[in-house]
């Protein structure tokens, strides 16, 4: 019900652009403590910033990612680091409050670290363990992203951003396959998504 009123609400383009920034937004996600408190198995959180150029906002997220698999005879972790960088267009123009619905690009970098335990039972030798880590691994991956932006009160923001992520590649093969990258997913899969809900603390410039 939101996005038809805030559509049909823009006045005519009448404004002078202005490519100043006006103000500075922070905040976090509030999947990732959601889903860690639901799941022993992930940890992690994402802070979120962006400026905005007219109707062009260059944004930036970093984050913390660990997550712990365990089968019958193996056992994996990860723990690392990732950030994007990109920009996002607002289509919503002269919008009095400066109410957001964006299409945007991300370039992604993530660097962390991989453990497998893995137990085996022979006959001749009884039973074995092997560990195999690796350390100091890199990824990266490009997103398309989409969302919305809203006030709610005087300098708090809320919204949400969609992100279809692709083009994984990575550095530091060596050691265990690569099973699952901070920010990204998991490794055997070509493309995957993404979802944050944020709040966001906007800090004027001008």
């Amino acid at each position: 019900m939101l996005l038809p009123v805030l559509l049909a609400a823009q006045p005519a383009d009448t404004v002078k652009r202005s490519f100043r920034p006006t103000g500075l937004r922070l905040g976090a996600d509030l999947v990732a403590p959601v889903y860690a408190f639901a799941d022993s198995r992930y940890g992690g959180y994402e802070l979120n910033a962006d400026v905005d150029f007219y109707r062009y906002y260059l944004t930036v997220d970093a984050g913390r990612w660990q997550r712990q698999f365990t089968g019958s005879r193996s056992r994996y972790e990860n723990s690392g680091n990732y950030f994007r960088a990109g920009i996002d267009v607002n289509f919503l123009k002269n919008d009095p409050d400066g109410n957001m619905l964006f299409f945007g690009f991300r370039y992604a970098r993530s660097r962390f670290n991989e453990s497998v335990e893995r137990t085996a039972t022979d006959p001749v030798w009884g039973t074995r363990t092997e560990v195999q880590t690796a350390e100091g691994r890199r990824a990266g991956w490009m997103e398309i992203t989409g969302g919305l932006r809203v006030k709610m009160y005087r300098f708090i923001w809320m919204g949400y951003t969609v992100r279809y992520k692709f083009g994984l590649h990575a550095k530091n093969t060596s050691g265990p396959e690569m099973y699952d990258v901070p920010g990204y997913g998991s490794t055997f899969k070509p493309v995957t998504w993404g979802f944050n809900y944020l709040i966001l603390f906007r800090l004027p410039l001008r």
